[in-house]
């Protein structure tokens, strides 16, 4: 019964298997340990360096977890329009992606820019324009294509019932609070004390948004595999 009741809401079983993520972890640990003793960097505070693989890992669980149901091609592009829009949103805000004018300060750094980072912090890939500029930072990336990929499918099982359904999904908490986040460091607030804790804090409180959209996200009514 469980297994027909995870297959109806297009959920794979709550783990894959156990060699996959030992096999993750691994590759993931020799990164870490490489990049330290290949590099002059030094760990001054281990979450920096756990964060990045807590994004890679929780979106990549995720992915796995969410099968996208049968739908119609209306419902499919609908779907894909809202997953795009949501990456693309995501992005702008968190300054992956920017766009301005000729006279912008970037003017003399054109062309592509290769940066090496804490492993998921980099490699950093830019490229850099006369009018936008695309950056490449995989733990974001990795982390807000899961979240893109969540959303519609979520939108994609929920519009095939009910637009309303849709349309909640859409405007969750879950969905909104990085949108809001990512907007509020992009504006600039850092003045005053209490927020410039926030500004300490604010991969703290980023991850915590990304793990509370994945949750938001993944999260299926009537799941009994586990999962909520």
């Amino acid at each position: 019964m469980a297994a027909g009741v995870v297959r109806d809401l297009g959920l794979r079983p709550r783990l894959p298997d156990r060699r996959v993520w030992a096999g993750l972890l691994a590759v993931e640990a020799l990164w870490v340990t490489s990049h330290f003793a290949l590099t002059p960097a030094t760990v001054t505070d281990p979450r920096y360096v756990l964060y990045p693989f807590v994004w890679i890992n929780a979106g990549l669980y995720a992915v796995w977890r969410v099968r996208p149901g049968p739908a119609s091609d209306g419902v499919r592009r609908l779907a894909d329009f809202v997953g795009t829009g949501y990456f693309l949103t995501l992005a702008w805000l968190s300054g992956l992606l920017a766009v301005y004018g000729p006279d912008h300060a970037h003017t003399h750094l054109h062309g592509w820019q290769v940066t090496v980072a804490t492993p998921g912090w980099g490699p950093r890939i830019a490229y850099v324009g006369s009018w936008f500029h695309a950056y490449f930072v995989p733990y974001r990336v990795v982390g807000y294509l899961a979240l893109a990929y969540l959303l519609a499918s979520a939108v994609r099982e929920l519009s095939a019932r009910t637009l309303t359904g849709a349309l909640g999904v859409a405007t969750c908490v879950g969905c909104s609070f990085p949108l809001l986040l990512s907007l509020a460091g992009s504006l600039g607030l850092g003045g005053g004390a209490g927020l410039a804790t926030v500004s300490a804090l604010s991969l703290d409180l980023s991850t915590a948004a990304f793990l509370l959209a994945v949750g938001a996200l993944l999260w299926r009514p009537g799941d009994r595999s586990g999962g909520g």
